[in-house]
């Protein structure tokens, strides 16, 4: 019935929106700029002959109007697309523009490169999470909670702490770092990161503990009794990796929209569902490493058993804390390095302004 009405409310206020139809694709733009270095970079000019270039650019060449109209040069970062400037084929001609603007595309993919293997971690509270749950005892007084249910802890907890942060953490922050944000977005992603590491590392324990418990209630084998533990350990990594998806994935989609050039705002942006999908893709392809090579050199791999308490899901949860910090080693790498559009002095104020 909900689902019912929200649908008739929809076609009621679908007749108010006003469609802004795209005009281009950002793919398109990036495609020809990185065409056209290549063009240029197999092509060895003389200095004369470029020279001679500029000179006969046909008139409807829109990098002829701005080498000679302005005095603005392609940024000195990433100088091999600087080369699609100077095409002699008037098709790949591509403006000082366009080719900052793949660049800042380019110099924002290693930190979305960095947030892949988080998704990774969060594929596992809806496969071993659960499984692990299914064990142990998950009677809440008189009501037995179903293991697939678990989700709803970060839900409900996100919906606490958010006020919380956007009321209390990031006034505070503004004050101290005198800056409108508080938290910058790389932060913001960081701090994701480290719950991250932290929620793996937490899940490991869990897992010990579970198999202990298991193993001093001589229940190693068995598949339908449930273990004197209660299913509230499992919460733990719930919630800080509910934290950490709710720090990373709305930083990541603010930095990809204030960083984006305008006319690329929404590939960026769609960049943080495509971390999500490559994350969760990544988790089986994994799996299925882990598997493969450890029951080649051990004969018994550890992700494989007659039941979950003859995994070794504590080695594969090590394994994954340690992938995901090795991960925020890199995104810290790239993280210093990157230098924010708005205080990017080599960047050209007319790019700035095009995109405010």
């Amino acid at each position: 019935m909900t689902i019912f009405l929200s649908i008739l409310i929809f076609l009621a206020g679908s007749k108010f929106y006003r469609n802004k139809v795209p005009i281009g694709s950002p793919l398109t733009t990036i495609f020809k700029v990185i065409i056209s270095s290549l063009v240029n970079s197999w092509k060895q000019r003389s200095s004369s002959n470029a020279i001679a270039n500029m000179a006969t650019c046909p008139s409807s060449s829109s990098v002829c109007d701005v080498l000679k109209s302005s005095d603005e040069s392609p940024s000195e970062s990433l100088k091999f697309f600087n080369r699609a400037v100077n095409v002699r084929t008037s098709k790949l001609s591509c403006s000082i523009q366009q080719v900052e603007e793949v660049k800042i595309v380019i110099k924002i993919l290693p930190i979305f490169a960095a947030t892949i293997i988080l998704n990774s971690c969060l594929a596992q509270l809806s496969t071993f999470s659960v499984q692990q749950a299914a064990t142990m005892n998950t009677n809440l007084g008189s009501l037995k909670v179903p293991p697939a249910s678990l989700p709803v802890f970060p839900v409900i907890f996100i919906m606490i702490i958010v006020p919380l942060y956007n009321h209390m953490v990031v006034p505070f922050a503004r004050r101290v770092t005198t800056s409108e944000t508080g938290i910058t977005h790389l932060q913001r992603i960081g701090i994701g990161l480290i719950l991250s590491i932290i929620a793996m590392a937490i899940a490991t324990l869990v897992e010990i503990k579970r198999v202990r418990v298991a193993t001093a209630s001589q229940l190693l084998d068995s598949t339908n009794d449930p273990l004197p533990i209660t299913f509230f350990w499992i919460v733990f990594q719930y919630l800080l990796l509910g934290s950490a998806d709710l720090f990373t994935l709305a930083g990541l989609m603010e930095f990809f929209f204030t960083e984006a050039p305008f006319s690329m705002r929404s590939l960026a942006t769609s960049l943080s569902f495509a971390s999500l999908a490559i994350g969760y893709s990544l988790s089986t392809v994994i799996v299925t490493i882990v598997n493969r090579v450890t029951g080649d050199f051990n004969h018994q791999p550890w992700l494989s058993g007659s039941s979950l308490n003859h995994y070794h899901l504590d080695r594969f949860y090590w394994l994954m804390c340690i992938l995901i910090g090795v991960n925020f080693l890199h995104y810290l790498f790239w993280a210093v390095k990157y230098k924010y559009r708005s205080t990017h002095t080599a960047c050209p104020n007319w790019l700035i302004r095009n995109n405010t």
